[in-house]
C-alpha cells in the first residue's frame, strides 16, 4: 500500500474541474456568471467547435486590478465574501472561487481586464499550472476570457464530449438561461464566427418572448404574488399549451438558475388538477427570498439550494400557482391567453352567475335540468367573457358569441369540471349532501366489494354514499351524492368500491381524493347527443365563468375555444 501524499496543485485543481466544468456549457455558465457579478450591461460570447475548442466572453463590467489578475486564477480566491457570515448571506451568482481555477487546469486560458481610468489592459495566459506574468494589452473597459482547447492535458475527460452539435446545444441552453435571468443586460452569441443569438437589453416580457418565442407568449400568464417576503413573479403556461418534455420549464432563486425537487413538487401539485397524462407544463418562474433563508452551497455546481422554511416556500409556490392557474381560465381564452394583462375580474363573473340564478350548484342543475322553460335576464356583454349561446352543434359542441367573435364549448368537458370543483369544495367544507334514492339499487358483487362497503361505510357516507350489505354477494345503494343524483347509482358505486379498496380509505380522503371526484363528476356529467336549450347553455356559460379551472376538464383537455372574428375574417378572405 502506498503512503499517503498531499496532492500537486494541479491535479486536485483538474479533480475540481470534474465537478465544476464537466462540459464546456458549464465553463460557459462559470464565465457568465462571473461577468453578471461584476456588473456588465452587455455581454458578448464567442464559440468554435461547439465549445470544444474557444469559449470567449467579454463583458463592460468592472474589470480586475492588474495585480489581482493572476489571483483571479488561484484556487479558492475571490472578492464575493470574506467570512462565514457572507456565506450565509451570498447574494452573487459567484462565491467558491473554484471555477476559474478548474477550467484553467484543462485548457489554455486568456484573461485580459481593464478597469475604467486605466490607459490600457493588461493580460495574463494560463496553461495547466503555468500562469505568465501580466502584459500590456489592447481592451475596452470590462474583462475578456478566452478559453481554447478544453480538456487538451485530460484526454480520458474529452473522449466523453459528445458531437461539436451537441455541446453547442448544451452551451446555447446556458446562454438562454443566463439571458433569462437578467431581462436588463444584452447579450450576443456567436458560434463558428455566425451570429446566432442577440438580446438588447429590455423588459421581463420582451425577454421571455424573444428567449422562448411568440408560441410561450400565445399560452402563458402573467404571475406576481408577494407574501412574507417571499415574491414569485414570471410567466407560467396554460394547461392547454403543456408540452410533452420539461424543456421549457425555468425556475430561478434570487436570479440563479435552480434545479430543485421541493420547488419541482410545488409546481407539479399546482398543475395535477388540469393536466392531461404525462404531460408538463412550461414556465418562467422568479423567486426572490431573503439570502439569509436559502442555502446555495450545497454543490459545486450550484444549481441545488436548500430553504430554511422549506414547507412555508413550497405552499407559497403553490398557493400562487395554483390562484393564477384559478382564476385565469375564465377570464382569457385558452387559445389566445394574454401574457401581459391577467383574465377579467372574478367579481364581475359571480356577479353575472348570481344575476342568472347559478351560483349556487343546486339552483344551477334546476337550471340545466329541471326548468329549461324559463331564462334570466342575461347580463351586459362585458360581465359575460364566454358571451351567450347560439346553437349545439351534433349534440356535443355549444357555439355561443362574445365580444371577440365565436367561442365553441365541449358541454361534457366544461360539465364534468363543473361538478368536479363543486364536489371538491363540498368534501372540503365536510358538507356532500346526500340524495335518498325513491327505489334503491340492488345489484349483484363479489364478496370483496361487500367487504369493503361494509368496512369503510363511514368514509362512504362522508362523500355522499349510503351502501350496505343487502346480502353476502349483494349490496344495496341507497343514496348518492345529490350533486350526482342523475348518474347511474351501480356504476358510480363500483367504481368508488374499487377507489377505497385498492388504495384504503385514508388515501383516497387525502392523495387519491381528486382521482376519485374526477371519476365521479365524470359520471353524472351531462353526455353527448343530450339537448341543450339556449337558456340551458346560457346557465352552462354562465357556470363555467364562476367555476376555478374550467378551461380544462378533469383530464386536462381544454373545454372551449375561442375563433375569433380576425380568424374567422381570414377563412373568407374578407377585406382582400
Amino acid at each position: 500500500m502506498s503512503s499517503i501524499r498531499v496532492l500537486p496543485e494541479l491535479l486536485i485543481s483538474q479533480i475540481a474541474a470534474g465537478e465544476v466544468v464537466d462540459r464546456p456549457a458549464s465553463a460557459l455558465k462559470e464565465l457568465l456568471e462571473n461577468s453578471l457579478d461584476a456588473g456588465a450591461r452587455a455581454l458578448s460570447v464567442q464559440l468554435a467547435g461547439g465549445g470544444m475548442k474557444l469559449i470567449k466572453v467579454a463583458d463592460d463590467g468592472g474589470g480586475i486590478p492588474r495585480e489581482e489578475l493572476a489571483l483571479a486564477l488561484a484556487r479558492h480566491a475571490t472578492s464575493k465574501i470574506t467570512s462565514l457570515e457572507d456565506l450565509e448571506r451570498v447574494a452573487s451568482l459567484g462565491f467558491r472561487g473554484e471555477a476559474l481555477a478548474s477550467i484553467a487546469a484543462v485548457s489554455r486560458l486568456t484573461l485580459t481586464s481593464r478597469r475604467a481610468g486605466e490607459k490600457h489592459g493588461w493580460t495574463v495566459t494560463a496553461s495547466g499550472a503555468d500562469v505568465s506574468k501580466a502584459a500590456p494589452a489592447p481592451l475596452a473597459a470590462g474583462t475578456s476570457i478566452g478559453v481554447r482547447d478544453l480538456y487538451f492535458n485530460t484526454p480520458a475527460r474529452r473522449k466523453f464530449l459528445k458531437s461539436e452539435a451537441t455541446e453547442f446545444a448544451h452551451c446555447e441552453e446556458a446562454f438562454r438561461r443566463i439571458a433569462l435571468s437578467r431581462p436588463e443586460v444584452a447579450f450576443t452569441l456567436q458560434h463558428n464566427v455566425r451570429a446566432q443569438r442577440h438580446f438588447g437589453p429590455q423588459s421581463l416580457r420582451g425577454r421571455i418572448g424573444a428567449v422562448l418565442g411568440e408560441d410561450f407568449h400565445a399560452g402563458a400568464l402573467e404571475l406576481d404574488e408577494s407574501s412574507a417576503g417571499l415574491r414569485l413573479h414570471g410567466a407560467v403556461g396554460l394547461p392547454a399549451h403543456a408540452r410533452a418534455s420539461r424543456d421549457e420549464q425555468y425556475c430561478f432563486v434570487n436570479g440563479r438558475f435552480v434545479r430543485d425537487k421541493l420547488i419541482a413538487h410545488a409546481i407539479r401539485q399546482a398543475y395535477q388538477d388540469v393536466l392531461h397524462h404525462q404531460q408538463y407544463p412550461s414556465f418562467v418562474l422568479f423567486l426572490e427570498i431573503d439570502p439569509a433563508q436559502v442555502d446555495v452551497n450545497v454543490h459545486p455546481t450550484k444549481t441545488e439550494v436548500r430553504f430554511r422554511d422549506a414547507r412555508g416556500v413550497h405552499q407559497f409556490i403553490f398557493h400562487a400557482l395554483n390562484k393564477a392557474l384559478a382564476g385565469a381560465v375564465a377570464g382569457a381564452t385558452p387559445v389566445r391567453s394574454t401574457f401581459a394583462a391577467p383574465g377579467i375580474a372574478a367579481q364581475p363573473i359571480r356577479q353575472a352567475a348570481m344575476a342568472l340564478g347559478t351560483a349556487e350548484p343546486m339552483a344551477f342543475y334546476e337550471t340545466l335540468f329541471r326548468r329549461p322553460e324559463s331564462a334570466a335576464p342575461l347580463p351586459e356583454a362585458e360581465e359575460a367573457p364566454l358571451g351567450f349561446a347560439l346553437a349545439q352543434l351534433s349534440g356535443v359542441y355549444v357555439l355561443a358569441q362574445n365580444r371577440d367573435g365565436l367561442v365553441i364549448v365541449d358541454m361534457h368537458a366544461a360539465h364534468e369540471r363543473i361538478v368536479y370543483e363543486q364536489l371538491k369544495g363540498a368534501l372540503d367544507r365536510r358538507e356532500i349532501p346526500m340524495q335518498p334514492l325513491l327505489v334503491p339499487v340492488t345489484f349483484s358483487t363479489g364478496a370483496l366489494d361487500v367487504a369493503t362497503a361494509e368496512e369503510h361505510a363511514e368514509v362512504l357516507r362522508t362523500i355522499g354514499f349510503d351502501i350496505a350489505a343487502a346480502s353476502p354477494t349483494s349490496l344495496i345503494v341507497r343514496a348518492v351524492p345529490a350533486l350526482l343524483a342523475d348518474a347511474d347509482p351501480r356504476r358510480l358505486a363500483s367504481d368508488v368500491l374499487r377507489e377505497v379498496r385498492e388504495y384504503g380509505a385514508s388515501r383516497v380522503l387525502t392523495e387519491r381524493r381528486n382521482e376519485l371526484l374526477a371519476a365521479m363528476a365524470c359520471h353524472t356529467a351531462v353526455r353527448a347527443n343530450r339537448k341543450l336549450t339556449v337558456p340551458e347553455m346560457n346557465a352552462l356559460l354562465r357556470e363555467m365563468e364562476a367555476t376555478e379551472r374550467s378551461g380544462q376538464c378533469n383530464h386536462g383537455r381544454p373545454t372551449w375555444h375561442q375563433v375569433t372574428l380576425v380568424e374567422l375574417d381570414k377563412l373568407f378572405m374578407r377585406g382582400r
